[in-house]
């Protein structure tokens, strides 16, 4: 599974020089894994490596602790004949009905959410309403937009996620530059922007949400305490592309030359009602506590209706511009395939262990909450950081306060899940495919991952070593 994972992260690394769709390598991937999982999934499940097939055995045999599971898994190993073919059974069936349909749920969240929000931004940038932003966007001088537009997604990425920003944002620099390698690169810089400001609001990032429901830590407690290490992470690499970058954007072509399709109000309209649809989306799961893709589903049936009625007396050629059954067809499905194969490759490197056998071995070998973080935030990466953070929550109770020692690292608020939420959120930067802002960026700009690799890496190693550099200061300070 492994093996299988690296040969297709390898040729997603070099989709260009193959001219195969990183889509292609993902899918690909996404279904080998669990295929080799199901090949050879006796021997996997009776290890003693899945976490949740341990549990499954512990709630199906009614046993006590770990050691009783691990001696009824040892038990297993040594069936033959009709016993073992009956466990197989068993365990293909749990396979299956268990584990794949409850990854496809998680993962489906997370897709139809960001198919939601990308037909919104689609909605908006057909409706000319991103023109009410860059006319007031005056500067074509590099370096001061980069600042402006990176600012705008750090703050904006606490309110909404860091995968809805960067939508947006992309789909704004899409009017401000014309010249491809400088888009690539502001769309990278909104990536760094995007997963530093949700590293420090509960409902920033998909990791934070997990740990404020979890009961790791609290909204106070995460704001206060890494919004500094946050802004680090943007603010190095801004101060440092600010020496060397030089000149002025290209806008693209006018097209006021072409036929106007909306109105001044209407564009406002759909702006206003568009963003605030998806700022809508955490407020609404607040209040509901349903999962977030309800809410931006909602979001976009009203929009679709305003829409519908917005244009239900023009002529044909506006409608067939302007409607969203016909604007959807312009949304990137292959970026949705992508997300699809890279997360159903991940969930299987979940569910048969490795990524608890990875966790296991940062514990046991570094045994330093600063730097047991730093390695899951560096291995966030490659990997994906929610089934990581995930991991985390489950191998490390949250302790009574008050506890001695080690332990009160480890309680709610305590310096391990603030610094988990940090360095999570941050890490994946490092890597195009890295984060879910990362995947959508890429897909979106047709961003290339060794040219990813060349420019940006460095500058998001440098501020992610930053902010854990201010957020252990100011424990010691606050300590």
């Amino acid at each position: 599974m492994i093996v299988i994972f690296v040969l297709g992260y390898i040729a997603i690394a070099l989709e260009h020089p193959l001219k195969v769709d990183k889509a292609v390598s993902a899918l690909a991937i996404g279904t080998l894994c669990w295929v080799a999982y199901m090949s050879g999934l006796f021997d996997i499940l009776t290890a003693g490596l899945s976490p949740e097939f341990s549990e499954y055995i512990e709630g199906k045999e009614m046993l006590g602790d770990e050691n009783a599971v691990n001696s009824f898994l040892g038990g297993l190993r040594s069936l033959e004949g009709i016993e073992r073919a009956e466990w197989l059974k068993e365990m293909r069936e749990w396979l299956v009905e268990n584990q794949i349909i409850t990854h496809l749920g998680e993962i489906a969240e997370i897709l139809f959410f960001l198919l939601g929000a990308m037909t919104i931004v689609e909605i908006i940038d057909q409706h000319e309403g991103f023109r009410v932003l860059t006319d007031r966007v005056t500067t074509t001088n590099k370096v001061k937009l980069l600042w402006i537009i990176s600012i705008l997604t750090f703050f904006l990425s606490a309110v909404l996620d860091n995968l809805t920003t960067t939508i947006v944002m992309i789909a704004l620099i899409g009017k401000l530059i014309s010249e491809k390698h400088t888009r690539w690169f502001f769309a990278s810089i909104i990536v760094l922007a995007a997963n530093a400001g949700g590293a420090w609001s509960p409902i920033g990032d998909v990791t934070t949400i997990m740990l404020w429901i979890g009961g790791q830590i609290t909204a106070g407690a995460i704001m206060s305490r890494v919004l500094l290490p946050s802004l680090a992470n943007i603010i190095v690499p801004l101060i440092v592309v600010s020496f060397f970058m030089k000149g002025t954007v290209k806008r693209p072509a006018s097209e006021e030359h072409d036929r106007q399709y909306t109105t001044g109000t209407e564009r406002k309209t759909i702006l206003f009602l568009g963003i605030g649809g998806l700022l809508f989306v955490p407020v609404f799961k607040s209040i509901t506590h349903l999962p977030p893709y309800m809410g931006m589903l909602l979001s976009l049936s009203v929009i679709w209706l305003v829409t519908e009625i917005m244009h239900r007396n023009k002529d044909h050629e506006i409608k067939t511009k302007l409607k969203l059954i016909y604007i959807i067809k312009r949304v990137e499905v292959p970026t949705v395939l992508f997300f699809l194969g890279i997360l159903s490759a991940v969930a299987a490197l979940q569910s048969a262990g490795q990524l608890n056998v990875t966790a296991q071995f940062l514990n046991e070998n570094l045994n330093n909450v600063y730097l047991i973080n730093i390695a899951i935030g560096i291995l966030s990466a490659i990997v994906d950081n929610v089934p990581l953070v995930a991991g985390a929550m489950g191998m490390y109770p949250v302790e009574a306060a008050g506890a001695a020692g080690f332990a009160t690292n480890f309680m709610q608020d305590g310096i391990f899940w603030e610094f988990l939420a940090y360095t999570a959120g941050t890490g994946g930067s490092m890597l195009i495919i890295g984060s879910a802002a990362g995947v959508a960026a890429m897909g979106l700009e047709k961003i290339d991952f060794i040219w990813y690799l060349k420019k940006i890496s460095l500058l998001a190693l440098l501020g992610y070593l930053a902010g854990a550099g201010v957020y252990y200061l100011q424990m010691q300070i606050m300590g």
